[in-house]
């Protein structure tokens, strides 16, 4: 029988972890120490779908693909369980999570679906949640953390219905932080911006937008402009900190008008 890439693929791995012949680096890998490989490659999956290139985007699902068999393996070897064990456990929770595919229940849209995936997934756990805010990852970014709890709030009917409530509650925590700043309390303004930014959260998510991908976007064009205004001045044989703070801003606004202006 030929040799499927993924088997090949696993092969490879079994070969680097031996213990004569082996990769000596790759035998002294952990769980623990591929943690942060598993995080890196993440973004670079994430910019590679960014940057719209097809080939990058397979090279990267690849680097993604190998973190998962390499994490097999460090199971395998410990006979907890295999590559099977995982496609098995994956394709009994499809199924079992699309009951209006697979079975003959009825639902009315993308939201039901949602609220109905949430409903099968507490019946799951043996325990039960507590919670339908539980499990969420405790190393999500702050930003992408947010909006899974609140989407998860919003399914079991915890969310706004309006889209001027929302601004209005963005609008409110904005006062509440000038408050603060005014009454110089720091833990009052710390607090009040963590709540300012969880309702700019909620705003963007209820506009079926992620902050996170807003506010990278948003870092990506301010570190663009930058860059034009430092070149801008180094045009003008000066460092940056030799110009007034007017000076830049007219450098500022002369890079957002050349971009602007620019060809989609």
């Amino acid at each position: 029988m030929k040799t499927t890439p993924v088997e090949q693929v696993r092969d490879i791995l079994r070969k680097l972890r031996a213990p004569d012949g082996g990769c000596p680096w790759d035998r002294e890998q952990t769980l623990e120490s591929l943690k942060p490989f598993l995080i890196e490659e993440c973004y670079e999956l994430i910019d590679a779908i960014d940057s719209a290139d097809a080939a990058k985007h397979r090279e990267e699902l690849g680097d993604m693909l190998l973190q998962v068999i390499f994490q097999t393996q460090l199971r395998e070897e410990k006979g907890e369980f295999t590559f099977e064990d995982i496609c098995s456990t994956l394709a009994e929770k499809l199924i079992r999570r699309h009951p209006h595919v697979f079975a003959n229940v009825q639902v009315t849209g993308s939201k039901d679906v949602l609220t109905k995936w949430e409903e099968i997934k507490n019946k799951e756990k043996k325990s039960g949640r507590r919670s339908v805010v539980e499990g969420v990852p405790n190393h999500l970014p702050a930003l992408m953390k947010a909006h899974q709890v609140q989407s998860r709030a919003a399914r079991v009917g915890f969310d706004w219905t309006a889209i001027h409530d929302v601004i209005a509650k963005v609008e409110e925590e904005l006062a509440e932080t000038k408050a603060a700043i005014a009454a110089g309390d720091r833990e009052a303004v710390a607090e009040e911006i963590g709540d300012l930014l969880f309702a700019v959260v909620n705003l963007s998510r209820f506009q079926k937008l992620h902050a996170e991908e807003l506010l990278a976007a948003t870092v990506r064009k301010f570190a663009r402009r930058f860059q034009t205004v430092e070149e801008k001045i180094h045009a003008k044989g000066k460092q940056m900190t030799e110009c007034s703070l007017d000076e830049l801003d007219a450098c500022w606004n002369e890079a957002k008008a050349q971009e602007k202006s620019q060809p989609a």
